[in-house]
């Protein structure tokens, strides 16, 4: 009788399973099309060229793609910049490679395009969003000479419940290996929404990842002194006011600036408002770099 009743209840356990990860998976392929190369339509990584200009690296956040730094960086292009948005590994591909995603491999990618620019511009700035921000913070702290950080909406401080939830992945994750975010809209404005080619879902090692870096950041914000702005919503959905306000004030940085917006979720590059978030980020990065990169007053003067 027992062992009839730990079957029947084994079945049910697997047929909710099932069910639980067909409709997660769903979520997931909702809008996103894969193209032959394996990367999701709309999702690739890309450069837009100025071989003589300062350059910005720009670094996008966890489940996500550089789509959402595309207005970012067509703007900044626009002012004279050459920028550069690589798509961080496990990220706009299938389920399977977000399942296999580790904060090492993060590490090493965002330290390649960093150490690309390096050697080919004379002036490299770093631009994170969301985990994006995690892994500029750390390239900062081991570059005293990066000559501008610009933060939007770092991810800098895990809350608890999500941070336990990594922890314990290793015991849910055979169970669960798919489960939807459940902290709230991470964009407010529909029309971008609906343009999303992020997961919608993790993996218990694409959240194990997500922890690792932000961990890793949190430890070295004492050692950035970079010139630093951080731009956050007072609405992000992800990252508390009181969490943005703590990881400014361990910012080792002496020229550091929090800017606050309103009416706007967590990816704040695509939301309402951006314009703003855009036009700060811009001029932030402008008046810094210095007076002999001619390339920028070129492109001024010329528009």
């Amino acid at each position: 009788m027992a062992l009839a009743v730990f079957a029947i209840g084994l079945a049910a356990l697997l047929w909710w399973r099932a069910r639980h990860l067909r409709a997660v998976a769903a979520v997931s392929i909702a809008r996103r099309t894969l193209g032959p190369d394996g990367i999701v339509v709309g999702g690739e990584g890309f450069v837009l060229r100025r071989d003589d200009a300062p350059a910005i690296l720009l670094l996008h956040g966890a489940g996500d793609t550089p789509q959402t730094l595309r207005y970012v960086a067509d703007a900044l292009y626009a002012r004279g910049f050459h920028v550069v948005a690589p798509l961080l590994p496990g990220h706009g591909r299938s389920i399977r490679d977000f399942q296999q995603v580790t904060a090492d491999a993060f590490t090493v990618a965002a330290r390649a395009s960093y150490d690309e620019l390096v050697a080919s511009h004379a002036w490299v700035a770093v631009v994170g969003l969301s985990m994006g921000g995690a892994l500029a913070v750390q390239l900062a702290a081991q570059d005293a000479r990066l000559p501008a950080l610009g933060l939007i909406a770092p991810y800098l401080a895990m809350p608890v419940r999500i941070a336990r939830a990594a922890d314990l992945s290793l015991v849910w994750g055979p169970l669960l290996p798919l489960v939807r975010a459940g902290d709230g809209l991470s964009v407010l404005d529909p029309s971008e929404r609906d343009r999303s080619l992020a997961y919608g879902v993790f993996t218990p090692g694409a959240l194990r990842a997500l922890r690792d870096t932000v961990r890793r950041a949190a430890s070295v914000l004492p050692a950035v002194v970079s010139p630093t702005l951080m731009i956050q919503s007072r609405q992000d959905n992800r990252i508390s006011v009181a969490d943005a306000e703590r990881a400014f004030r361990l910012l080792g940085a002496r020229d550091k600036r929090l800017e606050w917006i309103t009416g706007a979720a967590h990816v704040i590059t695509v939301d309402f408002g951006r314009d703003a978030v855009i036009a700060q980020l811009a001029a932030f990065l402008e008046s810094h770099v210095p007076p002999r990169a001619s390339s920028l007053n070129r492109i001024r003067s010329d528009s």
